[in-house]
């Protein structure tokens, strides 16, 4: 009896011992950022939106980030230092509502953070993706995994516990040798040959056509909620730091998708009203891209709205230049203007006479 009862408290004594080991080497490496910023030289593999992106949020050393849905994650922080001179974080969140915005954003300026007590913030660069601003303001996309997003300790035995984390975000990396650029992080998966126009419309949903003609006003009320209670706090409660919002450059098809959904000209005046509330604000610069050029060739997407990098590159360079800037609300009327007459001299109909 007592040889048995020797060997059950080995057993104990060396599953306690490797728990140990498996906690630590979690907290050491820390893939997910939650305690530190990385250790030099270790291959991080960073792919994890929702666990990477609030211990970045937290740990990194930068001066500038940026927030956004899937329409930023080509973004190459590289440029942002090259042409702004700006240490950047990428904390994109595909599909992201403006309550996901809001949840990182409450970390970015969090100023008990490593990285807050490290560096200012000088700019935020936003996607102002106007499709989610009618969402209502607690919606977030996916549930969170909250034990990294808290400051309860207790719950991050999820985290230092886990087999996924110790195999694929420790042990996998070292075997490969290679972890990730951090400056491409998020990059979308396609590769330049599924940017063309083959390709979009094979895939392409029409939506169904909507009969009754949305009111003007019928997207303003949530559009307002979701400002004030998820984003323009931000803006007026750090007035030295710059806020980019730019309206994402979607194809042409997006305006297809308003015209079916018969919304026109309520997602017009929702532009207009976006545009409206962000200018009082002296710390913001607004840019519109939605009507150069580009928008008009579908060999520039992969999908409806999803735009190559070197759009992306393009983008960063008129934060630079001023470019495509807004400064008034009669400038975002002459460039909805401009937009109304693309869409309307657009040839759907031909698009959709083909076989794609």
């Amino acid at each position: 009896m007592k040889k048995y009862r020797n060997l059950f408290i080995s057993l104990i004594a060396i599953l306690l011992a490797a728990t140990v080991a498996v906690a630590a080497l979690v907290v050491y490496v820390d893939p997910f950022f939650h305690y530190h910023a990385p250790i030099q030289g270790f291959p991080y593999i960073v792919d994890n939106q929702l666990s990477q992106n609030p211990g970045m949020a937290k740990n990194m050393l930068y001066d500038s980030c940026i927030i956004g849905s899937s329409m930023t994650v080509n973004f190459d922080t590289d440029d942002f230092k090259e042409l702004l001179g700006r240490d950047t974080v990428k904390l994109s969140y595909s599909g992201a509502y403006p309550k996901d915005d809001n949840n990182i954003l409450s970390i970015v300026f969090d100023r008990n953070t490593y990285a807050r007590r490290n560096r200012d913030m000088k700019a935020v660069f936003i996607a102002a993706d106007i499709p989610t601003m009618t969402a209502d303001v607690d919606e977030i996309k996916y549930p969170l995994p909250e034990y990294l997003y808290d400051d309860n300790y207790l719950n991050d035995v999820e985290y230092v516990l886990n087999k996924d984390v110790l195999f694929e975000y420790i042990l996998k990396p070292v075997i490969q040798g290679k972890g990730s650029d951090l400056s491409e992080i998020y990059f979308s998966w396609w590769t330049p040959d599924y940017y063309n126009i083959q390709w979009v419309m094979h895939n392409y949903e029409k939506p169904e056509t909507v009969a009754e003609n949305a009111s003007e006003d019928s997207f303003i009320p949530a559009t307002e909620r979701n400002l004030e209670a998820n984003i323009l706090p931000f803006v007026e409660a750090n007035p030295d730091t710059e806020f980019y919002f730019f309206f994402p450059p979607y194809s042409i098809l997006y305006w297809n998708n308003v015209l079916c959904e018969n919304t026109y000209d309520a997602t017009m005046n929702q532009y207009r009203y976006v545009a409206k509330r962000l200018l009082e604000y002296d710390n913001v610069r607004l840019f519109y891209f939605q009507n150069i050029d580009e928008v008009l060739d579908l060999n520039n997407y992969a999908d409806y709205s999803h735009y190559k990098p070197e759009i992306n590159r393009f983008m960063v360079e008129c934060f630079k230049s001023g470019e495509h800037e807004i400064h008034s609300e009669d400038e975002m009327a002459k460039e909805l203007s401009k937009m109304d007459e693309m869409v309307r001299d657009f040839d759907f109909e031909a698009l959709f006479s083909k076989e794609w």
